[in-house]
């Protein structure tokens, strides 16, 4: 079963009697190593210091009685999962309560029968070597379940990669800008989660994931015509007509593929909120849907913040960028309307590191 079973156990006897320690030493020696201490802080130095498979501890002891070096065992992580069995002359039902309370496994009784205290021995240990077993088989199932998560999530963050360059790849100018709006969003979502704000929807890992998500949110745009997409001047209202379907485009091809990895993946959920929605407005004026309020999902109320300040912010040939005060302003004027107004607060906290991001990874 278990190759430890092949290994002689080692056993602590703890006795002040002499002739006790002499006794059990004779019993166990040719089944066991034997390690002996004649007091309990003798005993608890040789645990903690090598911890054994089994202690075999007197109760009445002067200075550090049994019940006493079992507490002490238990508290210390080291050895608190060290079966402890009490060798003890007869005693009442109250003694033999205190005794497992402290955290001991068994009792054995003097006068001593060597086949009971080896019986007894043996059962423990091999309790203890399954519970080892099991254990460590379950760490090693946990080690490998996260491996395999691991290996998921670097699968879906090479996808995204693949996505989010292939959008870079048609439009150079949307590289600084993906990275941009995924770090605006990460300082919302966080500080949203810190004030505990919309806690039902926003946890650590809901935060980080919706992050991970906002790279995509332009992702439909591998769909608009070069002549549209890359037109240097203001878009006529029939250009804008089909410029604005990048947000359903993108949805779509990103449904595609939460069908190929899992339609539970909340990664994928996020992005196809993201990128449907971030165009929406608070005040039901948006596209694609006209959806209004909190019909309109928090990933994407929050891409709607980080988007436009970073529109605001950047150099488009039929304008300048606008000052960080200039387009926090007007982020300000846009809660209730265009903007749900806790991701306005939100923005209001952070807009200084707002500032940093803008700066540190400005377009060239």
């Amino acid at each position: 079963m278990l190759a430890a079973q092949s290994e002689r156990a080692t056993v602590l006897v703890v006795d002040d009697t002499p002739a006790n320690l002499s006794l059990l030493a004779q019993i166990l020696k040719a089944d066991y190593r034997v390690r002996m201490a004649n007091n309990g802080q003798r005993a608890l130095e040789l645990a903690f210091r090598s911890p054994p498979d089994i202690i075999l501890c007197d109760v009445m002891m002067p200075g550090i009685n049994g019940f006493e070096v079992c507490r002490q065992l238990k508290a210390n992580p080291a050895t608190a999962r060290v079966p402890v069995i009490f060798v003890t002359a007869a005693m009442d039902v109250e003694d033999e309560q205190t005794g497992f309370e402290v955290g001991a496994v068994d009792y054995i009784h003097k006068p001593l029968t060597p086949a009971i205290v080896l019986a007894r021995l043996r059962t423990q240990i091999q309790m203890k070597r399954w519970q080892d077993f099991m254990e460590n088989q379950s760490a090693w199932l946990q080690e490998e379940v996260s491996r395999q998560v691991d290996q998921v999530l670097q699968l879906q963050a090479a996808s995204i990669h693949v996505m989010v360059s292939l959008a870079e790849f048609r439009d150079e100018e949307t590289g600084n800008h993906i990275r941009r709006t995924q770090g605006y969003v990460r300082l919302l979502g966080r500080w949203m989660l810190e004030q505990g704000i919309y806690p039902e929807r926003l946890t650590v890992a809901s935060v980080d994931q919706i992050a991970q998500a906002a790279p995509l949110h332009d992702v439909g745009k591998i769909a608009i015509p070069d002549h549209i997409l890359l037109k240097p001047e203001r878009l006529t209202p029939e250009e804008f007509a089909v410029m604005k379907t990048h947000a359903t485009r993108g949805f779509e091809i990103l449904e595609q593929a939460r069908k190929s990895m899992g339609e539970d993946n909340p990664l994928l959920i996020y992005a196809s909120e993201i990128t449907r929605y971030h165009h929406e407005r608070w005040d039901g004026s948006g596209y694609p849907e006209g959806l209004s309020g909190e019909s309109i999902p928090l990933s994407a109320r929050l891409m709607a913040v980080a988007d436009v300040y970073d529109a605001l912010r950047s150099s488009r040939p039929y304008k300048k960028p606008f000052t960080h005060e200039v387009s926090s302003n007007l982020i300000a004027e846009g809660s209730n309307t265009h903007f749900d107004p806790k991701v306005v607060d939100a923005f209001m906290a952070v807009q200084d590191e707002f500032a940093e991001i803008a700066e540190s990874l400005a377009d060239e």
